[in-house]
């Protein structure tokens, strides 16, 4: 039985994730969604700003979906999960004030949620007007964009073209692997948003230009991020110490970490996604036979050690009798 795909919109407040949601329901695309919307506050009013559609709309309020109304996520999932076949698929729109590590974790680490659905894509909405006075006043807004897949840059019709340059290469700098769209109105086809499948674990995330040879960037909030390449084999059970002991000592301050290593003796990419604490490993496609195989790797945080992370890597280089 296939699992139903969930697609998170998150963004700050005002970026405009329910005028970008509403266009997902108001496409002719001949999709069923369940949508769930979640609010802080206690009156919860966003349900009722959704265009009148078919869909079923679950309202979660008076908390922050990643933390107090996440078993309200659970028992809501759990309810959709016995009437598969009824809908297509899941539409999750956060409050803004919602860190999407959360939910990330939930959907990788709750089994019955797990098997049940997958989460397809991540997409953080932007505030163009606004986003570079949020971020230096609220790491929510520089996390959201840490967790994403896709960034959509809104209301680019309000500034400049120096603001737009500013703001996308601090989105690059702080998540170097998403796909930035610029938009009005959050006005953009249906297929850049929806079977997205970005957080398929055997998907090449990485497979673009500008992933590896980065240099750190700090950030409001000492976020971070530090790209690595390593050139020869790797030792898998030193890769698998070094991986679980990294995140089990500094996971708290790891909002993200993912590579595709050349283990030794195998023919496959070995792939490595992991969440704060949480880490999901699977095989990837094979190497070509005249492809060079290195091994890159992505971490984000705060106050992340480059020389730590760096000498961590090189020491789980395969012995001899193994490359």
């Amino acid at each position: 039985m296939h699992s139903i795909p969930v697609t998170v919109l998150t963004g700050f407040l005002g970026a405009g994730k329910t005028t970008l949601l509403n266009r997902v329901l108001s496409e002719d695309h001949g999709r069923k969604f369940a949508v769930i919307v979640n609010e802080f506050g206690e009156i919860g009013i966003d349900n009722e700003l959704i265009v009148s559609s078919d869909e079923e709309i679950f309202l979660m309020n008076n908390g922050c979906v990643c933390c107090s109304v996440r078993g309200d996520l659970i028992r809501v999932l759990g309810g959709l999960a016995r009437r598969r076949g009824a809908f297509d698929g899941v539409l999750l729109e956060t409050t803004g004030l919602a860190d999407p590590a959360a939910i990330i974790q939930t959907f990788a680490m709750d089994e019955d949620t797990r098997d049940a659905f997958h989460l397809d894509t991540v997409t953080t909405v932007v505030d163009a007007v606004h986003f570079r006075g949020h971020a230096a006043e609220n790491r929510q807004a520089l996390e959201q964009v840490v967790y994403a897949d896709l960034v959509i840059v809104n209301k680019t019709d309000l500034v400049g073209q120096d603001v737009l340059d500013d703001i996308t290469a601090t989105v690059k700098r702080l998540n170097a692997t998403a796909e930035i769209i610029p938009a009005v109105r959050c006005d953009l086809p249906l297929a850049r948003i929806l079977d997205r499948q970005a957080f398929d674990i055997n998907r090449l995330l990485f497979a673009h230009p500008g992933f590896g040879g980065q240099e750190p960037h700090e950030h409001d909030h000492g976020i971070r991020s530090l790209s690595f390449t390593v050139a020869g084999p790797l030792d898998p059970e030193k890769l698998g110490d070094f991986l679980s002991t990294l995140l089990q000592e500094h996971g708290q301050d790891i909002y993200r970490s993912k590579g595709i290593m050349d283990v030794a003796g195998t023919k496959q990419r070995f792939i490595f996604q992991g969440v704060h604490m949480y880490l999901e490993t699977a095989w990837g496609t094979p190497w070509k036979e005249n492809e060079e195989r290195t091994s890159r790797a992505v971490f984000i945080g705060r106050g992340l050690d480059r020389a730590m992370l760096e000498k961590g890597l090189a020491g789980c280089a395969a012995g001899e009798e193994q490359s």
